[in-house]
């Protein structure tokens, strides 16, 4: 719960019913780092997850980032999500045994 305390988790509801939610951390300490944007199946395709990642994006510039990260595997659909968003390709990172992880970017 100490995310949810820290504000790094934001949850979406409905009802009392938590349908989404982004949670981040600090990269090296300082970079903002976008580890997971969930939203339950059935509120897909809705706007929900641009919404979250919107919001998060405002709050991090009101604290005075310039940049942020995140990033995604190479054969999920997530990083187009992400590119139509202005987030620019970055780098990646090959681990054995998984796939490859695209990291992207967004400067403000």
């Amino acid at each position: 719960m100490k995310k949810i305390e820290d504000k790094e988790i934001i949850i979406i509801k409905e009802s009392e019913k938590i349908i989404g939610w982004l949670r981040y951390s600090l990269f090296w300490d300082n970079i903002p780092f976008m580890n997971m944007l969930r939203i339950e199946e059935r509120y897909r395709k809705k706007g929900l997850g641009r919404l979250l990642v919107e919001f998060w994006e405002k709050e991090m510039r009101e604290k005075g980032h310039k940049l942020v990260l995140t990033s995604t595997m190479s054969n999920e659909f997530a990083q187009h999500f992400y590119r139509k968003l202005g987030y620019k390709d970055a780098g990646c990172l090959l681990l054995e045994e998984e796939g490859l992880e695209i990291v992207f970017k967004k400067e403000f």
